[in-house]
């Protein structure tokens, strides 16, 4: 299966938030990206795909790193951070179900990757960063590349955004050895929450809030993240 961008957009989808990409040396990569890495293997969802194409992953990382921006594996992004290769990014994002007019809360903003690419999808992205150079590094590439519906700030993200709960998704991309309470209070019902979970071995999983508020969990794949800091450090179980 391959898949390229649809030119003739639903004129009832939102229109992309950031500045288009077109043109730039990267696009043919991006092209391969999408359609071997992606598309040829278990993300189906258009959506998904056509904003995976649209988001430039080399702005994400060190220059230094960019032609290799669209392979598929994690690369460093500083303090001993990585961005997540592409394929997980996809799934997290196909898992969250995003649409047109929902709410959507990500921690462990990085350099931003995920953020944007939940922007082209969603209307309304807060990301919850624990490190200060890298939300604000991250709030200031969202500015430079025309993102206006995101909204990054610095914080532990054990406790989410509740100023701005409840959210109909939240995706987290560093691993806590348990699923944090907070963010199952603040997901909105019928809300699913993807998350890596585990310290040594670690699995990623889909957590389903049902109307009684009562929760599904299925267990998705295993993977590998940074491990999330702050007060799931202290809350281990």
């Amino acid at each position: 299966m391959t898949f390229w961008l649809n030119p003739f957009r639903d004129s009832a989808e939102p229109e992309p938030s950031a500045i288009p990409s077109d043109g730039d040396p990267f696009s043919a990569a991006r092209r391969r990206m999408v359609e071997r890495q992606l598309a040829d293997r278990d993300i189906t969802d258009s959506r998904v795909l056509e904003a995976m194409g649209r988001v430039a992953r080399h702005r994400f990382v060190p220059e230094e790193l960019w032609n290799q921006a669209y392979e598929d594996h994690p690369l460093p992004i500083g303090l001993d951070q990585t961005i997540s290769q592409p394929y997980i990014v996809a799934l997290m994002t196909q898992l969250a179900r995003p649409t047109a007019d929902c709410r959507v809360l990500e921690i462990g903003v990085g350099s931003g990757y995920q953020s944007a690419v939940l922007a082209e999808l969603c209307k309304q992205v807060y990301g919850v960063e624990i490190l200060q150079p890298l939300a604000d590094e991250a709030g200031k590439r969202m500015a430079e590349m025309g993102y206006k519906n995101v909204s990054i700030r610095c914080g532990d993200g054990y406790q989410g955004w509740p100023e701005h709960a409840p959210f109909d998704a939240i995706l987290v991309t560093a691993a806590p050895d348990h699923v944090p309470q907070p963010l199952i209070d603040q997901l909105a019902p019928g809300g699913r929450l993807v998350i890596p979970v585990g310290r040594h071995f670690q699995e990623l999983l889909l957590i389903e809030k049902r109307p009684d508020g009562g929760i599904n969990r299925t267990t998705v794949a295993p993977v590998q993240f940074v491990p999330m800091t702050g007060e799931a450090e202290q809350n281990r179980e």
